[in-house]
């Protein structure tokens, strides 16, 4: 009886210390985690919606960098959306009021004012974005989000050079970037 009772207390320790690490697993999310997914969704969002106006643009380089936004971003929230399924949780949709009083801001602008506002904005996002994929790849201990940040802040580095170069060639005038991210 005494051997019985062991192999059955054996069992239930085994199948807890499974539950415990599943949970473990999926309660590794913090609320630094949850902001992140926030921030990222809502700017992943405002990135795609911008990038659809730059289509608009005269200006190949504009246009182009636009289109890049859309796939890029679009890809991106594809995956961050994928990951907090996972988790069983969902990412924002839609932008918050700030971003969607920044998209109405570009869209009323036209020709070379759009073209200006639109790349000026791009660098200043895609600095802020730098730094908090940065962070978030530092401080998170989820290893799905810790990957995301990681692959993610290689594009946005990408995108922030992009919009830099494209600044210069406009005569736009950018501040220094932090060397953080």
């Amino acid at each position: 009886m005494s051997h019985r009772f062991a192999q059955g207390a054996s069992a239930a320790i085994m199948i807890l210390a499974s539950t415990a690490a599943f949970g473990q697993t999926r309660s590794q999310m913090t609320p630094g985690d949850q902001q992140f997914i926030k921030e990222a969704a809502i700017g992943g969002q405002f990135e795609v919606d911008a990038g659809k106006l730059a289509a608009q643009s005269a200006n190949p380089q504009v246009k182009q960098f636009g289109e890049k936004m859309v796939q890029d971003h679009g890809t991106a929230d594809a995956q961050l959306k994928n990951i907090v399924q996972a988790q069983g949780a969902t990412a924002p949709s839609g932008l918050d009021p700030k971003h969607a009083q920044l998209r109405n801001r570009l869209a009323s602008l036209k020709g070379e004012a759009f073209d200006r506002e639109y790349i000026t904005q791009m660098v200043q996002d895609h600095d802020e974005d730098a730094k908090k994929f940065a962070d978030e790849q530092r401080n998170t201990k989820d290893p799905q989000l810790k990957q995301f940040a990681e692959q993610t802040l290689t594009v946005i580095k990408e995108h922030d050079q992009m919009a830099r170069q494209i600044a210069g060639t406009m005569g736009i005038k950018v501040s220094a970037r932090d060397k953080r991210g």
